[in-house]
């Protein structure tokens, strides 16, 4: 238990031969110290799990994420326990939030970095379809593309299977017609278009070598549409449309495994959305609450150091400085005093040198 206490004071960065004169500040420094410990603990884990989007599916994604993580981690622990040693409890508040306002700031920034890795891991199940959803929509924006572009560079021939389509389609109801008309001719019915004589007549020979015209037509007209939407289609094929297809789910499953940091940031900030665009407030709040959360716990090392009263140890440590810089002025001023003294010996020394060579020359 005493190793763990020295540990968490050291962590702290407490001078600890003066902690140990005050122990009703022990448990103070050991809670700030753990603070500062776990706060730079999760530092490490974010880093780790961050770097590891980064490199994923490299063979050294593990050991690059673990190092940075433990950089990372050693970074933000050290600059906190700088920071949290470095606040002066004995000026006024607002100075100690002067001090300590650089790294509320950093906190901020620091705990936006440390919460979206683990935000991404907390909400991993909704970026997966998401990323479904996203990966889907550009395919099929990128077909939609790829088409717009084949109308557009094959426009004439589009429009003239278009036209040949709708005439064939005009006249197969036309020859239906006719066909009604012919039996009806035959048969004896009166309608406007026929003469209500049964037997085949000279009415139904003229209808009946309209209705071969016709036929003849539809012959043509359906070469023509094959001949060109078979020309059609192998512009499709040279252009690549024929290969563009709608991915399956399982296909969708395995490009989702390989997205990188960034589409899966991209995915998460979309969760806070609904399709409409309007603002999911389920989402949206409980993204923004983690986020808050480890901002408000990278700030609580200073927050509690700030929060925390002035103490026996703070007074004994502002006593112990004053007491280094008197020291260190008093031997200033003793050094300066054993100058003055002594100089005034020593200048005459030098005078005597300078003038026994200065005979010695003459001589």
């Amino acid at each position: 238990m005493r190793k763990i206490n020295r540990f968490f004071w050291f962590c702290s960065g407490a001078h600890i031969p003066t902690l140990l004169k005050t122990p009703s500040e022990h448990n103070k420094y050991v809670g700030i110290g753990a603070t500062i410990f776990f706060t730079g603990l999760f530092a490490a884990i974010a880093g780790s799990y961050a770097l590891y989007f980064v490199f994923s599916g490299n063979a050294y994604a593990l050991l690059a994420s673990i190092s940075f993580g433990i950089v990372w981690g050693m970074a933000i622990f050290n600059m906190d326990r700088y920071i949290v040693a470095s606040i002066d409890k004995a000026v006024t508040p607002f100075k100690q939030f002067l001090q300590a306002a650089p790294r509320l700031f950093l906190a901020i920034l620091v705990g936006v970095v440390i919460s979206r890795p683990l935000e991404l891991k907390i909400f991993d199940k909704e970026i997966t379809e998401q990323l479904k959803v996203n990966y889907l929509n550009a395919q099929r924006q990128r077909i939609d593309k790829l088409n717009r572009s084949f109308d557009d560079k094959y426009t004439k021939d589009i429009d003239k299977l278009r036209e040949l389509k709708s005439e064939l389609e005009a006249l197969i109801q036309s020859m239906k017609r006719e066909r009604q008309n012919l039996n009806f001719e035959i048969f004896g019915s009166k309608t406007a278009e026929t003469s209500g004589v049964m037997g085949y007549g000279p009415y139904a020979k003229r209808k009946e070598d309209a209705l071969k015209v016709q036929e003849k037509r539809e012959q043509d007209l359906r070469l023509q549409i094959g001949v060109l939407e078979q020309f059609i289609k192998d512009r499709r094929q040279a252009d690549g449309l024929l290969s563009e297809k709608i991915m399956t789910s399982n296909e969708l499953g395995r490009i989702v495994q390989f997205a990188g940091f960034a589409d899966r940031n991209e995915a998460l900030g979309q969760l806070k959305y609904d399709e409409e665009g309007k603002l999911n407030e389920s989402n949206y709040w409980s993204i923004t609450f983690i986020s808050l959360l480890f901002i408000f716990f990278e700030s609580l090392p200073v927050l509690v150091k700030l929060m925390s009263a002035k103490g026996p140890y703070d007074v004994l440590t502002g006593n112990e400085e004053l007491l280094v810089i008197y020291r260190s002025e008093q031997d200033k001023m003793k050094e300066i005093t054993v100058l003055d003294q002594v100089q005034p010996a020593r200048v005459s020394a030098d005078v005597k040198k300078i003038k026994s060579q200065l005979e010695g020359i003459s001589v």
